[in-house]
């Protein structure tokens, strides 16, 4: 493809350029719109500048990706409320045997949890439950921290599922739900597996401290977490756009985190000017269900009130009315597990994936028996948004011929017939994805490299979607502002109440870097040889 005219070429760079500046940077002071706004700003732009038109913006919104989208959040989002994460989250605590052991499982849950519901939404869930119970534990906060970012990154690298990059190279290649899983899961697992190794390695001193000797320091006595305490919050599962922002200043990203204004300090509270303490991260639970759970326990407690006046003749009927809710929300519970498990069985089947994960939303709104605005408020809309302008934006750039002409000068190193073609493109996906962010990557190298790979064979293309898609997940865990989830667990960590704790980019970066080049490249030699 040859470069535009050259009005085009340098309003579709400057139209861009915005893009990607409030992508990255949301909160710039010129114009602190956001990312949601910043991805409609570049859409409108290409068009306002004739660089594509029209209808060319409009056709190039991919729906089928923002389909599949909308689908696993609504699952996600009923998953939340029929308490999956929490039994996630009782995993890590039930019989650890020690410091080692906690880390170990961290890891293999939240790899597990971001392969099936995105790696945003495992982190937003289990970064304040870890935090509880490393403070229970008189352990360091930051190792489960990394532990629980990293995994998350790589196991969501294992369906398409996982993450939006995979979503779209998905789509766009037509790869199934299975092929991909098959191609990615034995690099994941492995890829898992060393991240613990490397985990294990960095703080194995930490990790090592005589709990004994540090409750005797503390009087002898241990912290007790409360089990409601662990398992009271709530948040809105289904973020999964990228975050950049160290501040926590992120748009739609951060939308479950709430603060509350009205919240009374107390004055070494207010010493210290620690005003953003966020009182509770909680989400309505608007259903039918949700409101039977009410209603049981508020039974409960009228039970444990004390004897009353005619307390003999209404214990039974009180009796038979929690029975008969307890019964129902465990058949509502079963019933949101059965269609989730059939949805990833209709996946493996190779059936249309947009239209299962749509089924599947479509099915539990129906299971629910009540007015579903309450639950499709919690989508998050701005991500949707977010991809629609991300699409026109990365399209029009295409056509001014930029991508395509620096393509062509790596393309002929690049090829994924030799080790060195692999390495140099490993190299240029891990430093585009930290750059451009990862989906940004993989739709303008997606279609390019495969084209190259299909050149040498039909495998080999399949292959180099493979590889992108692990490169690009991956390359998350080089920075903190690689990744959503790396933000999320920052954020989340720094916000929660009474077990705050600051990860900051520094410890991340020391970790990082190794991990994610010697996982990188484990991973790469599994793929390839697929």
């Amino acid at each position: 493809m040859a470069l535009e005219s050259t009005a085009k070429v340098v309003l579709g760079c400057v139209a861009f350029s915005i893009f990607w500046v409030l992508a990255v940077f949301p909160s710039v002071p010129f114009m602190p719109v956001g990312r949601t706004a910043g991805s409609l700003l570049g859409a409108m732009l290409m068009v306002l500048f004739r660089v594509m038109t029209p209808e060319q913006a409009y056709a190039a919104i991919d729906l089928p990706i923002l389909g599949l989208l909308f689908g696993t959040m609504v699952v996600s989002i009923f998953l939340e409320r029929a308490d999956m994460f929490q039994y996630l989250g009782s995993m890590l605590s039930w019989k650890s045997r020690g410091s080692k052991d906690l880390l170990f499982r961290v890891c293999l849950v939240s790899a597990v949890a971001s392969a099936l519901f995105t790696n945003d939404t495992t982190c937003v869930v289990l970064t304040e439950f870890i935090l509880k119970v490393a403070r229970q534990n008189n352990l360091p906060p930051q190792p489960f921290l990394l532990a629980l970012a990293s995994s998350s990154n790589i196991g969501s690298s294992a369906t398409p599922i996982g993450n939006p990059q995979n979503l779209v190279i998905a789509v766009t290649s037509g790869i199934s739900f299975g092929s991909f899983l098959f191609g990615i899961f034995p690099a994941m697992i492995v890829g898992v597996i060393t991240n613990t190794c490397i985990l294990l390695c960095y703080f194995w001193k930490h990790l090592s401290v005589d709990k004994e000797r540090d409750q005797e320091s503390a009087g002898g006595q241990d912290v007790v977490v409360a089990d409601d305490e662990v398992t009271s919050h709530r948040f809105t599962p289904a973020r999964m756009s990228r975050a950049n922002s160290v501040n926590g200043d992120a748009d739609y990203m951060n939308e479950p985190i709430r603060r509350s204004d009205s919240m009374s300090r107390s004055k070494s509270y207010n010493s210290e000017g620690d005003r953003d303490i966020q009182v509770a991260i909680r989400s309505v639970r608007a259903s039918s269900m949700s409101q039977e759970m009410v209603e049981v326990s508020t039974v409960c407690d009228r039970r444990d009130d004390g004897p009353r006046k005619g307390d003999e003749k209404e214990k039974p009927l009180e009796e038979e009315v929690v029975k008969q809710k307890k019964w129902k929300v465990l058949a509502w519970k079963t019933a949101v597990y059965l269609t989730t498990l059939g949805m990833l069985v209709s996946l493996l089947m190779g059936l249309n994936m947009s239209w299962t994960a749509i089924t599947a939303a479509l099915v539990l709104l129906a299971l629910d028996f009540t007015d579903a605005q309450a639950c499709l408020e919690k989508v998050s809309y701005s991500l949707l948004i977010f991809f629609c302008g991300m699409f026109i934006t990365v399209d029009g750039f295409n056509r001014t011929g930029i991508p395509n002409a620096l393509w062509e000068l790596v393309e002929p190193h690049a090829r994924i017939d030799s080790a060195k073609g692999i390495a140099l493109l490993a190299v240029v996906i891990l430093v585009l994805s930290n750059v451009a962010s990862n989906v940004p990557t993989v739709l303008l190298l997606g279609t390019r490299v495969a084209a190259s790979a299909g050149a040498i064979s039909p495998a080999s293309e399949k292959k180099a979607w493979l590889i992108l898609a692990w490169v690009s997940t991956v390359a998350g865990n080089l920075t903190l502002l690689g990744s959503a989830a790396n933000l999320i667990v920052c954020e989340q960590a720094r916000r929660a109440q009474f077990h705050g704790y600051n990860l900051t980019f520094w410890s991340h970066l020391r970790f990082g870097v190794p991990s994610t080049i010697i996982v990188t490249a484990i991973g790469l030699i599994i793929v390839v040889s697929y």
